[in-house]
């Protein structure tokens, strides 16, 4: 296409895509939505966006795989979160899933765990039992934790601090 065409030409499409991936990884989709957004033609980012693929810049499978990494780990996001983050991100479900099978139920309950102790380090002192929880497992399923598995860790971490039945104690 000339440079006097709609939206430019795919050279300047795959310098835009340049641009953004230097920022972060991105997927497939992502770049067609910022590209359509820059006024491309969707020949002409289909063509930028092959291109990229075939040199290994663009890879949703990657991509999936980093995303799930980083936002478990960093901001403790549980894998329904995670599943919805990435099928927003347009990566495809088979790509998602290989990346979400990555983290076990045991990582997934550790991290859990540590967001609890990290949480019941804030909570008032005097706070009721049934509020704690309540607080907790809502924090965890904010998170995208499923809630069975919210409440398991949430009576877990409060047993192990004492914090049991209708025990009015206080946290030590």
């Amino acid at each position: 296409m000339a440079a006097g065409s709609e939206g430019g030409t795919v050279e300047q499409a795959k310098e835009a895509c340049l641009r953004l991936l230097a920022v972060r990884a991105r997927s497939r989709a992502e770049l067609a939505q910022r590209l359509a957004a820059k006024g491309y033609a969707p020949e002409v980012s289909e063509r930028a966006l092959d291109r990229l693929g075939e040199v290994g810049l663009i890879d949703d499978a990657a991509f999936a795989e980093q995303w799930v990494h980083s936002r478990h780990t960093f901001s403790g996001k549980g894998k329904q979160a995670l599943a919805q983050e990435l099928r927003r991100k347009g990566v495809a479900r088979s790509e998602a899933a290989a990346a979400l099978d990555a983290i076990t139920t045991d990582d997934e309950e550790a991290r859990a765990a540590e967001l609890v102790r990290r949480k019941l380090r804030s909570l008032p002192r005097e706070l009721d039992r049934d509020k704690m929880i309540r607080r907790l497992v809502g924090m965890l399923a904010r998170r995208g934790y499923r809630q069975s598995m919210a409440y398991r860790v949430v009576k877990a971490e409060l047993a192990d601090r004492g914090i049991e039945g209708d025990l009015d104690e206080d946290i030590d």
